[in-house]
């Protein structure tokens, strides 16, 4: 099955919100069978929106909108739903009860506007929403389904799991979509690209590579379509394994893995706990690893050294280093890592100090410059790296980079 998705609203075309929805229905679409073959962002016009589920309709068998069901007057999808299929709005009873009943455990009155939620295309399929007061419109017409549902992600999410999708998977008659997606870190998508390339064109010809990088990671995405899942599954698990010989001191994990994770799990499994000491990335590392749950169990604390009076006197890096070296080095930030573990009584510390940008390099430390070192109780290891000239992008990497050392470190 093809499918299409279409979300409206000004809030997306201006970049004032950003378009989580289609990445997350998209992915479930995937998951339950169905190919998308096309994604737009549209403007709250009745043109706009009546072109688009023509052109969507024409190419697609399940159409998917979300947005403008809401109550205020830029909320004008039903109107274009029923002047697109020929119908009119009436009063649904049921769909009028549950918003009654929605503002009543709210303890809120119920208003004109939210009653007129209650008008829906006759005709239409209604597909109940309790978690908000805008109903899913379903039409079906010359066997294509079209889906319309609110724009509020939590909403849409709710109506896709209860209709959409179970009808999918009910329906799919042994079509299957398999990715299995490995995430590397430590090097380039174009280094990575060269070192593959003999793996690459072995590849069978029924399965599609893709490369997606992002700061400090590069993804592999391996898909295949056809109706047999476990044979499917079964080559691409090949195909994995080979990457593992190929490059596994780049590989950290799976799909949906995060890397803060896989380093909380090891922690936990090993009983160990960990502090970081952080200058240029300002905390993130911190951040990263806390946004575990369970984190409790082995994060021990942070130090925010960012400036060299709290190196020296929270980490107690000597001033002569600092002096002699400069912050930017492997003799501070080695220290640091040192101090931190110390003050903060953990088995393993992280460090970190750079030059994030975007001023304050030199010509012998350039924006980009980062020393990262991790101290245990018996040694201290250290690297440089050289990133770009991106303050948000270095920050990010750097983080990436710290956290894959420990998981190393730990392994």
């Amino acid at each position: 099955m093809n499918a299409e998705i279409i979300n409206i609203g000004d809030e997306l075309l201006i970049g004032q919100v950003v378009n989580t929805n289609a990445s997350w229905m998209a992915q479930q679409l995937n998951d339950a069978g169905a190919d998308v073959v096309h994604i737009s962002c549209i403007a709250d016009q009745g043109a706009a929106i009546m072109d688009a589920m023509a052109s969507a309709i024409g190419r697609a068998d399940l159409v998917l909108l979300t947005g403008g069901l809401g109550p205020t007057r830029d909320d004008i999808t039903k109107k274009v739903l029923c002047d697109y299929f020929n119908t009119k709005l009436i009063l649904d009873e049921q769909v009028l009860e549950n918003i009654r009943s929605f503002f009543s455990r709210k303890g809120l009155p119920l208003t004109g506007l939210n009653r007129d939620q209650a008008l829906v295309p006759e005709g239409a399929t209604i597909l109940e929403n309790p978690v908000g007061t805008a109903p899913g419109i379903a039409f079906e017409r010359n066997n294509k389904w079209i889906v319309s549902m609110p724009g509020v992600p939590y909403e849409m999410k709710h109506i896709m799991e209860s209709y959409v999708l179970p009808r999918l998977v009910n329906g799919r008659k042994n079509y299957f979509i398999v990715h299995k997606t490995i995430l590397t870190q430590g090097i380039g998508e174009s280094f990575l690209t060269d070192k593959l390339s003999g793996w690459e064109e072995n590849l069978p010809k029924d399965i599609k590579l893709a490369y997606l990088p992002s700061p400090g990671i590069v993804r592999l995405r391996l898909s295949m379509r056809g109706k047999n899942r476990a044979s499917m599954q079964k080559v691409i698990f090949k195909q994995v394994r080979l990457l593992e010989e190929k490059i596994p001191q780049f590989i950290w994990g799976f799909d949906n893995d995060k890397l803060e994770e896989v380093v909380g799990k090891l922690l936990k499994k090993k009983s160990l706990s960990i502090s970081t000491a952080e200058s240029c990335t300002g905390g993130y590392i911190a951040h990263r690893l806390t946004s575990v749950p369970g984190s409790s169990h082995y994060f021990r604390g942070s130090v925010v050294a960012y400036d060299n009076e709290v190196k020296k006197d929270v980490l107690e890096v000597p001033g002569k280093l600092l002096k002699s070296h400069g912050a930017v080095s492997r003799e501070v930030v080695e220290r640091m890592a040192v101090g931190v573990r110390e003050r903060l009584h953990s088995d393993f510390s992280i460090a970190t100090t750079g030059v994030a940008g975007p001023g304050g390099g030199t010509e012998e430390k350039p924006v980009g410059t980062v020393w990262i070192a991790i101290a245990t109780r018996e040694k201290v290891i250290s690297e440089k790296f050289q990133f770009g000239d991106q303050r948000d992008r270095n920050i990010i990497r750097t983080a990436f980079a710290a956290l894959n050392m420990i998981r190393k470190a730990l392994l």
